[in-house]
């Protein structure tokens, strides 16, 4: 019961999130057009051009993601048998700190083909 209680928690928060972001982007955004301000702001592409998704960049990021949670795993199994760090600690510990570290790095890489 208590799982159930915790995923419609979950989504009721992540619905909540969403719905305030989009209300409050749409209001200034009239707020914008009202006072006869500017609308290229909007404009996310390059002009005449459709704004195209960058699925190579999403594919790198989450595999690089993925890789670093199996490189935080496997850390905190090799911790894990040293005895290094507390035996509840180390597997948390190493997942998002090699997690985080591959997002850094593909912010890095991504930066450097900029």
């Amino acid at each position: 019961m208590e799982t159930l209680v915790a995923f419609i928690a979950l989504f009721a928060t992540v619905f909540g999130i969403m719905y305030v972001h989009y209300t409050t982007r749409n209001k200034e955004r009239l707020a914008l057009i009202e006072k006869g301000a500017d609308a290229s702001l909007f404009n996310t592409g390059k002009e005449g051009h459709k704004f195209t998704f960058a699925w190579g960049k999403l594919t790198l990021k989450i595999g690089m993601l993925f890789m670093g949670i199996a490189l935080g795993i496997m850390a905190g199994a090799i911790l894990s048998y040293a005895g290094v760090l507390d035996e509840d600690a180390n597997y948390p510990a190493m997942i998002f700190f090699f997690g985080g570290l591959s997002l850094v790095l593909f912010y890095v890489i991504d930066r450097k083909n900029k």
